[in-house]
């Protein structure tokens, strides 16, 4: 029988998990009872450390054994870790297609009478990610990182035209743009990832969550979809008829040129995570600090079905708890989901280094911030969404993210087609 998620943009179909001997399970330290969990190495994670040194130092009788491993070498070895019944007590995923495969094949509890009054403080469209058949299987752990759309109001400002809130504004805008020898986005093709940004928006402006939802349920066929063509044929069109800038296909993210653009003046607008805000305070302060550098949502499709407030990106890394852990394990990870996760000083941490955690009770914390700005945007981005996509190249397997990363690339250079691009993706 066809299951119904509440996943918010996940990966493909649910495959068997692969029973295999695994390196994680039970803790490195102190009593059998402990629990443990892996954590990433770098960007946020030294403020999650810091949380499990705090837990760990009031309460002896329950210890969190940690262990920190690098992004690319974490997602296979939680898959075998899982599969083989080895996982650490607490089991991160980016939820998506993962926590759905974790929950089908009984891995992981409901922790639906186990979280407290978080459920409470976050937000909706953000809890949502951790949720299978309405039961909660996953809680968010860290920061919220929504996609957004930045701009150069001086540059808008020589050519005369507004900041475009519709479809139709952006088109008109183009045309005007054009005309004046400026590109109107700014886009990192040479990387790839940053246009399933674009693929995501227009999707979903399109045809709502609904559309890539089938992709997440494993229906037959189900990237061909009229809402994901028009999204494929749409980036296309901007590509050859100067809506993106013309080097677009030889601008990497890496080195951040396409935030650079934007800085520059060489493109009036960029669609990118909310972690750009920080790289352009960083990088290009007189861009930043000059008056100039603002951000809006993306915009309204007229005659989409999509709901507008609709959001795409990171909603947060999640917490689940696994079925293979020992019921002493098991309550430790349960209390320190109910009685821990977003403390004060937690929160506190994360503001003071620019992250949003997904919080519906922090106005005032981030108003008194150096970026309340920003922040207290994102978070009404976020807070007032109806539903949250997560980025697709972590929602779908691991087994397909290559492949849509490859056929995007050929949709960006214009050697395959929409419908090429269709039927590469139903094929695997």
């Amino acid at each position: 029988m066809r299951r119904t998620t509440r996943i918010a943009a996940a990966g493909l179909g649910v495959t068997s998990l692969m029973a295999l001997s695994a390196c994680g399970g039970g803790g490195e330290g102190g009593g059998e009872a402990n629990a443990d969990a892996w954590i990433l190495t770098g960007g946020g994670w030294p403020a999650i450390q810091e949380d499990f040194d705090r837990w760990n130092e009031a309460n002896e009788d329950a210890q969190i054994d940690i262990e920190a491993i690098e992004n690319d070498s974490y997602k296979g070895q939680i898959r075998t870790a899982v599969g083989s019944g080895e996982a650490p007590t607490l089991i991160m995923s980016w939820t998506g297609g993962a926590l759905l495969e974790y929950a089908e094949e009984e891995r992981i509890v409901d922790l639906s009478d186990h979280t407290g009054e978080l459920e409470s403080r976050v937000f909706e469209s953000v809890w949502q990610n951790g949720q299978v058949d309405g039961s909660t299987y996953a809680v968010p752990l860290n920061d919220v990182q929504p996609v957004v759309m930045y701009y150069n109001q001086s540059v808008f400002d020589e050519v005369g035209v507004e900041i475009p809130e519709t479809w139709e504004d952006v088109e008109a805008a183009i045309e005007t743009f054009n005309e004046n020898d400026v590109a109107p986005f700014s886009l990192a093709g040479g990387s790839v990832w940053p246009a399933l940004m674009w693929l995501q928006y227009l999707t979903d402006r399109h045809g709502g969550e609904e559309a890539f939802q089938a992709v997440v349920e494993g229906e037959e066929g189900a990237w061909d979809n009229e809402s994901i063509l028009f999204a494929l044929e749409t980036m296309q069109d901007l590509g050859e008829n100067g809506g993106f800038i013309d080097t677009y296909n030889s601008v990497t993210a890496d080195q951040n040129e396409d935030a650079q653009l934007l800085a520059d003046g060489q493109a009036a607008m960029l669609l990118q995570g909310s972690w750009v805000y920080s790289t352009i305070n960083q990088d290009f302060p007189e861009f930043a600090e000059s008056g100039d550098f603002g951000f809006t949502s993306f915009p309204t499709l007229e005659d989409g079905a999509g709901d507008p407030s609709n959001i795409v990106g990171n909603p947060a890394n999640f917490w689940s708890v696994s079925a293979d852990a020992s019921e002493e394990e098991q309550q430790i990870a349960f209390d320190y989901i109910s009685e821990n996760l977003y403390n004060e000083e937690t929160v506190t941490s994360m503001l003071e280094a620019g992250s949003l955690p997904p919080l519906s009770d922090i106005e005032d914390q981030i108003a008194e911030t150096e970026d309340s700005d920003f922040l207290q945007f994102s978070s009404e981005l976020v807070g007032e969404a109806n539903h949250f996509q997560l980025s697709w190249d972590q929602a779908v397997a691991p087994e397909v993210a290559q492949p849509l990363t490859d056929n995007l690339s050929q949709i960006l250079r214009g050697d395959i087609t929409p419908e090429q691009f269709v039927e590469a993706m139903n094929s695997l």
